[in-house]
C-alpha cells in the first residue's frame, strides 16, 4: 500500500453549525472522534437528537465521562438578580460573564432585591424596605451633588461636546457614589459556559442557604434543560456543600470572641497583608525554567539550581523575561510560585477583584463590622455628612435584621463596607493582576489595595518582579522603568 501524503489528508478547520445541530449533538460529534475514523461533519450527520440523548445517558451519566459535556456551550441572559446572588453565580473559573456596570449607569429607585427570608417578618421587612429606599435616594442626591461640584475641578476639554462632557462628569460621580448601593442592588449578567461547568454552578446555587440563590438555581436548571436536556439533567443539591457549610459555620462560631461593634470610621482605606510566600521562590522558578527543555528529572535540575549562585539564577529568569512585551503573559512556569494575601477591601473592590478567576480566593460573608470608606470626591463635594448618615442608617438596620435573619442582613451591606478576603495568587497571575489593577484607569477602590499588595510582594522578593511591565509605575518602584 502506498504511503499517505499531505494531500491525502488536507488540513480542515470549520465550525459545526449550531443552526443545524443542537449543543448536545455537537458534543456527541466531538466525543465520537475518539472511536470513529470519520471527519466531524460526517459523524454529525449521523447523530440525531435521540442518539445524542442516548449517548449522554450512557457515557456521560452512566460512565462518568463528564468531559464530553464541555463541548456543549450555553449562553444565558440572567436579569434582575442581587449582587450577592450574582457573586455566587460568577464563582466558577471556567465560564465567561459580562455584568451590568454601576460605573457607567445610574440605577433607579427601587432597583433592589427583597429577600424572601423576611416574608414572615413584617416589622423587619418594613425596616429593610425603608433602608433600601433611603439608600437609593441618598445615592441619587450624592450623584447630583457631585455633578454640580465637579465642573470646577474638571473643566471642559477643547472641542468637547456637551453630551460627552456631561457623561464624563457623571462617570466620575457614579464611580464614587456607587459605594452607597447595597448588596441587594439588582444586576444583569450574560453567562457563557459549557454544560459541565453550568451543572456545577447550578448545583452550588441549589445548595445555598439563601432562598434567592436556590430559586435562581432552579430557574437556570429549567432554562438550561431546554437546551441540553440530558447534560443538565442531574444538576441538584449537593449534600457535601450544604453540610460542609454548616460545619464551617459551627466551627467558626465556637472560636469567635463576642461580636464587636461596627466600625463607623474608616481608619485606613487600604488594608493588605502578605500572609505567606515561598522563600525558595527564586530557586523554584529558575528550576522550572531549566526543566522545560531538559531531559533530566526534576530532582536533578533542582540540585543543579541549588548549586548556582543568586546571580546565575537571576540571569536565567532575566533571559526568560527579556522579550516579555507589555501585552504578554509570562510562561506557565511562573505559576509554580505563589503568594497568599489577606485583603480588607470595600465590597465594590471585591466585586472587581473576584473577576480574576485564575487565583484561589476565600471571602468572608458581607458584614458592616469592619468599617467603610468615604470616597474623596464625596468629601470634597461637601457630601460627607450625607454619606455617613446613610451608612449609619444602614448599620442600624443591618444589626436589627441580623438578630433574626443574618442571611437577609447581608443584602443591606453597602459597596462602601470593607470585606475580608484570603487570596492565593501565583506569580504569573500577579503579573496580570498588578499590571491591570494598578493602572490609573483602574477604579480607585481596587487600585489602592493592589498597589499595596504589589509593594509587599516586591519588597519580599524584588528580583521576581524586576521584569514586570506596568502601565503606570508608582513613585516607589525600585527598578528601571520598562
Amino acid at each position: 500500500m502506498a504511503n499517505a501524503t499531505r494531500s491525502d489528508y488536507p488540513r480542515r478547520v470549520y465550525p459545526l453549525d449550531t443552526r443545524q445541530l443542537t449543543e448536545e449533538q455537537i458534543a456527541v460529534a466531538f466525543a465520537m472522534t475518539s472511536r470513529r475514523p470519520e471527519s466531524f461533519d460526517e459523524i454529525a450527520q449521523q447523530v440525531t437528537q435521540e442518539k445524542a440523548a442516548d449517548f449522554h445517558e450512557r457515557w456521560v451519566l452512566g460512565y462518568g465521562h463528564a468531559s464530553v459535556a464541555e463541548h456543549a456551550v450555553l449562553h444565558l441572559a440572567v436579569e434582575n438578580i442581587s449582587r450577592i446572588a450574582c457573586d455566587t453565580l460568577e464563582d466558577n473559573r471556567l465560564a465567561s460573564y459580562t455584568e451590568k456596570s454601576s460605573r457607567y449607569q445610574v440605577f433607579p429607585e427601587g432597583y433592589y432585591h427583597l429577600p424572601s427570608e423576611l416574608d414572615h417578618q413584617p416589622a423587619l421587612k418594613k425596616i429593610y424596605l425603608e433602608t433600601c429606599d433611603a439608600l437609593f435616594r441618598d445615592y441619587q442626591r450624592c450623584i447630583d451633588g457631585c455633578v454640580q461640584y465637579l465642573p470646577a475641578q474638571h473643566p471642559r476639554r477643547d472641542s468637547e461636546r456637551d453630551r460627552a462632557y456631561d457623561l464624563r462628569l457623571r462617570r466620575i460621580a457614579t464611580d464614587s457614589c456607587r459605594l452607597l448601593l447595597p448588596a441587594a442592588t439588582l444586576t444583569n449578567v450574560g453567562v457563557t459556559a459549557n454544560a459541565r461547568v453550568l451543572e456545577h454552578a447550578i448545583s452550588k446555587l441549589l445548595s445555598s442557604d439563601l432562598e434567592e440563590e436556590r430559586e435562581l438555581g432552579e430557574e437556570l436548571r429549567e432554562r438550561s434543560q431546554s437546551i441540553t436536556p440530558t447534560l443538565i439533567k442531574y444538576a441538584n443539591v449537593v449534600p457535601y456543600l450544604t453540610q460542609t457549610s454548616r460545619e464551617q459555620k459551627e466551627i467558626s462560631r465556637s472560636g469567635e470572641p463576642e461580636p464587636a461593634a461596627s466600625l463607623s470610621e474608616d481608619s485606613s482605606p487600604v488594608r493588605v497583608s502578605l500572609v505567606e510566600w515561598d522563600e525558595q521562590a527564586e530557586e523554584k522558578l529558575a528550576a522550572a525554567l531549566v526543566y522545560r527543555y531538559s531531559s533530566r528529572s526534576y530532582s536533578q535540575v533542582w540540585r543543579q539550581v541549588l548549586e548556582m549562585g543568586a546571580e546565575e539564577r537571576q540571569g536565567i529568569i532575566a533571559r526568560c523575561t527579556a522579550s516579555l512585551g507589555p501585552h504578554d503573559a509570562p510562561v506557565r512556569e511562573f505559576e509554580l510560585v505563589g503568594y497568599t494575601f489577606e485583603f480588607c477591601m470595600d465590597y465594590g473592590a471585591y466585586r472587581e477583584f473576584k473577576r480574576h478567576r485564575m487565583m484561589s480566593y476565600v471571602p468572608q460573608p458581607p458584614t458592616v463590622a469592619h468599617g467603610y470608606r468615604v470616597p474623596q470626591v464625596i468629601a470634597d463635594a461637601g457630601l460627607e455628612e450625607l454619606f455617613r448618615g446613610a451608612i449609619a442608617r444602614v448599620e442600624r438596620a443591618h444589626d436589627q435584621v441580623a438578630e433574626t435573619s443574618p442571611a437577609a442582613a447581608q443584602y443591606l451591606v453597602t459597596h462602601a463596607h470593607y470585606r475580608r478576603i484570603l487570596a492565593r495568587v501565583n506569580l504569573r497571575e500577579c503579573y496580570h493582576l498588578f499590571k491591570l489593577r494598578t493602572s490609573q484607569l483602574a477604579h480607585f477602590s481596587i487600585r489602592e489595595p493592589m498597589l499595596e499588595a504589589m509593594k509587599l510582594a516586591v519588597d519580599a522578593q524584588p528580583q521576581l518582579f524586576r521584569h514586570l511591565q506596568l502601565r503606570d509605575y508608582p513613585a516607589w518602584w525600585p527598578f528601571p522603568r520598562g
